[in-house]
């Protein structure tokens, strides 16, 4: 049944559909914003004129399609996204989304003809067989809507890779306290949660500069038996707060030093130009210690099934010790301080 209940609801939302808007449904399930080759400038220009004229349409502000993208409606610029983040989302999927196949279209045209045959679409065969000979011939150019539902539904929205769906009310957030001067933004959640993931799109997104938790292990003076029996004590909070988030607070210049797991000592002081808006992400981030810096706090709870399989994935060999002895402590450390509850913004991850 994949992809036919998706259909059948798509047509249940918008009974006057016609037969060339379930084909454009199919062709940004498969394709996405692959054909998209404008600039960021005029993406943004181009939502910023079609926002101007947008007074609500109905739709849900997120409309899965098929696979690995969603329609954003225009809608979500009320909840505080501005029209640079969702362009910029738009461009990151066209250059990043999963490349579709002709393939993979022709078998979700099979899929639609079987529900025409079955009376859970109410097309003609005959009719939809014609149209769809037409666009395999046309080598399954981009489509328009059709002028019917362009009237009786006004649609305005945009394609964003599903990757970044989870992430909006983030967005929305930070996009408003933007507007008001440099942000710092700290990133909590269990391994394998996709707290790099998400700072480094956060990179790309806003140009954030990003301070990765796991350059601040402790040292191997600092591993006593009283450091390491506290709860959260993994993490060199002093350092990181000496190093990043007091000169961060002060808007003083950043210099840090990582620290080399494979020599066990820290490596030259780097400068680091801050940005408006910077990132630290990593496990004890959210330490009580540290919280106070932070003008904003993200947890990424991640399913523990998911969380299980991207472990084994990701570590091979090294994954036994995530599950014997860094994710408990973890958990100790999540329950004990009450850090999920204490986080602004609780992102689920694989649910």
């Amino acid at each position: 049944m994949e992809g036919r209940n998706e259909l059948i609801e798509y047509f249940k939302a918008y009974p006057e559909l016609e037969i060339r808007d379930i084909f454009k449904f199919l062709f940004q399930s498969i394709f996405g914003c692959e054909h998209i080759a404008l600039s960021e400038r005029s993406v943004v220009a181009k939502i910023e004129e079609e926002a101007a004229s947008f007074f609500g349409n109905g739709d849900k502000e997120v409309t899965s399609l098929i696979g690995d993208y969603s329609r954003i409606s225009l809608s979500v610029l009320n909840t505080g996204i501005t029209p640079q983040t969702l362009g910029r989302l738009v461009c990151l999927s066209a250059k990043h989304g999963k490349k579709g196949s002709e393939d993979e279209l022709e078998k979700r045209l099979f899929e639609v003809k079987e529900l025409i045959l079955s009376g859970k679409l109410p097309f003609e065969i005959n009719e939809f067989e014609e149209q769809a000979e037409k666009w395999r011939e046309s080598g399954f150019a981009p489509l328009h809507h059709s002028d019917l539902y362009r009237e009786k539904y006004k649609p305005a929205y945009r394609l964003a890779s599903n990757a970044y769906i989870p992430f909006l009310p983030l967005f929305a957030r930070l996009d408003t306290l933007l507007s008001n001067g440099r942000v710092i933004l700290a990133i909590e959640g269990g391994s394998a949660s996709g707290k790099t993931t998400l700072a480094s799109l956060l990179k790309e997104l806003y140009g954030a500069a990003v301070f990765h938790a796991d350059d601040y292990f402790l040292q191997p003076h600092q591993r006593t038996k009283e450091r390491l029996s506290e709860i959260g004590g993994n993490l060199d909070r002093e350092r990181l707060k000496e190093e990043i988030l007091i000169p961060l607070s002060q808007n003083g210049e950043v210099r840090f030093r990582r620290y080399d797991c494979q020599s066990g000592r820290l490596l030259a002081p780097k400068s680091v130009t801050t940005a408006p808006l910077t990132v630290i992400e990593g496990a004890y981030s959210l330490h009580p210690e540290l919280r106070g810096f932070y003008d904003i706090t993200v947890f990424l709870d991640i399913d523990k099934e998911l969380q299980k399989a991207r472990v084994t994935a990701r570590n091979g060999e090294m994954a036994h010790r995530f599950f014997d002895e860094w994710i408990p402590l973890e958990d100790i450390y999540f329950k004990e301080l009450d850090i999920k509850k204490k986080a602004d913004i609780i992102i689920k991850i694989g649910e």
